[in-house]
């Protein structure tokens, strides 16, 4: 009976979260354009403000000036602030920081897929000290409200099954050029801590322990740059992969339920998974209920198709995403799963018929 009340009382709550009048935080990721300024970005964000926009995540990388300026707009915009920065892919380091994958190649000049997949080695105690001390300094900016992890993880070692097409690939194993990280040092560590050669198996992926040695290492990755940035006073967030179970564990290493994480934002891309709209509600129902009794909020990352009047002749899924039609299924079914808001990706690509789809949902929500 105690459990039963107990069940009620959690539900009740969550009812109350979404009760009349609450505002739905509502966040859009969007690069820093080269010709970007304080004014000309503070114009883009009054505007999105008017759409229901209550924060932004904006990737300008490490670039600190970048970031001062962008977070500065922010806040003449009365917005919140997330410091979106790609983490493990810099490029220009010491090759002895970089990913080694199953055939002996570094991500350092052999990287998979795309040229920008230069991957970090997450167990590298270099990597570690670069990458705390880096952002550290970014939550030291006074209007950094949040300090924003992306590409936190190891290369895919299986792609979206919508990408296959788009790179010849047939991924119904680990590919083993884009399977990290054997260099000697994880090698070693995981020898001493399983007993297992991992070069010397046949199928490295059915050995259940050297998955989770990759989920292990990005998670004390993640955790030792959570304990350095909270001790600055700064929350952090990540972006992820969908699930974690059904996706982001098995394809890049992430079980980011057991990161200290204030937000996370799992990237619900469902063309990616050639799923429909509908698919959205379903995975981040799995995402609430992976995050329950952990004090993370979660907001569901959705996709737009800019040019959606010809999203039937798009092949390439990162050209694809949301028709305005589908907008409202993607946020009702995310906040009736148990999200506390959404992020879009990208502003730029929403028209005004998405705008105005949003704009009603979100009315519809908020009443």
């Amino acid at each position: 009976m105690k459990k039963l009340f107990l069940t009620l009382a959690v539900a009740l709550t969550a009812l109350c979260a979404s009760a009349k009048g609450n505002k739905i935080p509502v966040y859009a990721w969007s690069g820093y354009a080269d010709n970007a300024t304080e004014k000309s970005l503070t114009a883009d964000f009054k505007a999105w403000k008017k759409h229901g926009v209550t924060g932004v995540c904006i990737n300008a990388g490490m670039d600190m000036e970048k970031i001062r300026t962008a977070s500065k707009a922010a806040k003449k915009a009365g917005l919140e602030y997330h410091a979106w920065v790609p983490t493990m892919t810099p490029s220009g380091k010491p090759k002895s920081w970089y990913t080694v994958n199953r055939l002996g190649e570094s991500a350092y000049d052999n990287p998979p897929y795309v040229p920008y997949y230069t991957t970090l080695d997450p167990r590298n105690e270099e990597v570690k000290k670069f990458l705390t001390t880096t952002f550290e300094q970014i939550a030291e900016i006074p209007e950094v409200d949040y300090v924003q992890l992306d590409y936190i993880r190891y290369a895919d070692v299986i792609l979206a099954r919508g990408l296959w097409d788009k790179y010849g690939l047939n991924m119904n194993g680990e590919y083993a050029k884009a399977d990290f990280c054997y260099c000697n040092d994880c090698v070693a560590a995981f020898k001493k801590q399983s007993g297992i050669d991992i070069t010397k198996v046949c199928d490295p992926s059915k050995i259940k322990e050297w998955a989770q040695f990759r989920c292990d290492a990005v998670t004390a990755l993640v955790n030792h740059i959570c304990d350095a940035v909270h001790a600055k006073g700064k929350k952090i967030s990540a972006d992820v992969f969908p699930g974690p179970k059904s996706y982001a564990e098995w394809m890049v290493r992430q079980q980011w339920n057991k990161w200290n994480l204030d937000a996370v934002f799992p990237m619900n891309y469902n063309d990616f998974y050639m799923e429909p709209a509908s698919w959205v509600g379903k995975v981040t129902k799995e995402e609430a209920e992976s995050l329950k009794g952990r004090n993370t909020l979660l907001y569901s990352g959705i996709f737009i198709c800019h040019d959606w009047r010809n999203k039937d002749k798009v092949i390439d899924p990162e050209n694809s995403g949301l028709l305005p039609s589908e907008i409202a299924e993607a946020v009702e079914s995310s906040m009736a799963a148990g999200a506390n808001g959404i992020s879009i990706f990208t502003p730029n690509d929403m028209t005004e018929e998405h705008w105005a789809e949003l704009e009603k949902v979100l009315k519809k929500l908020e009443k």
